[in-house]
């Protein structure tokens, strides 16, 4: 069999954008609208930081009006929830997002639900969530977003095939799970608790991986000629032992890429695929937001 097409991130995400910043141009001309992001940044996590400034260099190259709350890593939940209700309040801001994980002294629960679900670009809260689950028009978390996007650029219609998804988060695998099914799919959500999981998974003509559990995913758990969406982000040791003992890291996804590759019909690469699609599906949040805000959307 020939080797899977790789489903590039970088192409349709670069694409997305482009949508993206001729929309804003067109909601300012006509309506005198700037679609405002704000990103609330707590504490010095490294990745976190080069998230927060990808977002808000890409909002800006969009047209976007883009802020970013940087925040000491001893803020109190009481100051964080302040800022919060401050941007909810704030007629520019459209759409806010707090960058996750949280230090660990802050619960970050209450921290989602105080933000106002209209402006909640990362559909965290539950209101999005209900009517995510409902098929009302909601936000949508921004990487099971991406994740229809490429799959509806590789496949066109889903109707009528068989998904599995694997892995039950409320930020991946269970918002991931209700867009397939209105996709018109057959969904079924596995996880580490399933009986004969390579056996459920070889059922998929769409295989959607979001379990974070790194390269868990072999070859022989694929059907011949299926679309796996790897949506893991973890970071192993090089097998290298020298690169190894430097403490050197790599980054790869839930699937065993170089073995899956031969029998997917077409499979993500990490990096390269899902995680260059949430950022632009961010931007993306946020111009649906301030469109619903002014009525504009039909």
């Amino acid at each position: 069999m020939a080797e899977a097409r790789i489903i590039d991130g970088k192409p349709i995400a670069e694409q997305l954008q482009a949508e993206v910043a001729a929309e804003v141009a067109q909601l300012k001309a006509a309506h005198g609208l700037t679609p405002g992001l704000a990103v609330v940044l707590v504490g010095e996590d490294p990745a976190s930081q080069i998230y927060v400034r990808s977002k808000g260099e890409k909002s800006l190259a969009a047209g976007m009006h883009s802020v970013t709350h940087r925040l000491p890593e001893q803020t109190t939940q009481e100051a964080l929830l302040a800022l919060v209700a401050e941007l909810n309040a704030d007629p520019a801001i459209h759409g806010i997002l707090v960058q996750l994980p949280l230090p660990k002294h802050l619960d970050q629960r209450p921290v989602i639900a105080a933000i106002d679900p209209a402006k909640d670009v990362d559909g965290l809260t539950t209101i999005n969530a209900g009517l995510l689950a409902s098929g009302l028009p909601s936000l949508t978390p921004c990487t099971p977003l991406g994740c229809m996007i490429m799959l509806r650029e590789t496949l066109g219609s889903l109707s009528g095939l068989r998904a599995v998804v694997v892995g039950r988060s409320v930020l991946v695998g269970r918002p991931i799970a209700q867009l397939l099914l209105q996709a018109d799919c057959t969904v079924t959500i596995a996880h580490s608790r399933t009986q004969d999981l390579p056996g459920v998974c070889r059922e998929a003509d769409i295989l959607v991986a979001a379990a974070g559990q790194p390269q868990m995913v072999k070859a022989d758990w694929i059907k011949p000629g299926a679309t796996v969406i790897d949506v893991g982000i973890n970071r192993v040791p090089f097998r290298d032992p020298v690169k190894a003992a430097a403490g050197k890291t790599k980054v790869v996804g839930d699937v065993d890429y170089k073995s899956a590759a031969k029998v997917a019909g077409a499979i993500t690469p990490v990096p390269g695929g899902v995680g260059l699609m949430t950022v632009a599906c961010l931007l993306k949040n946020t111009v649906t937001a301030a469109k619903r805000n002014r009525g504009l959307e039909a």
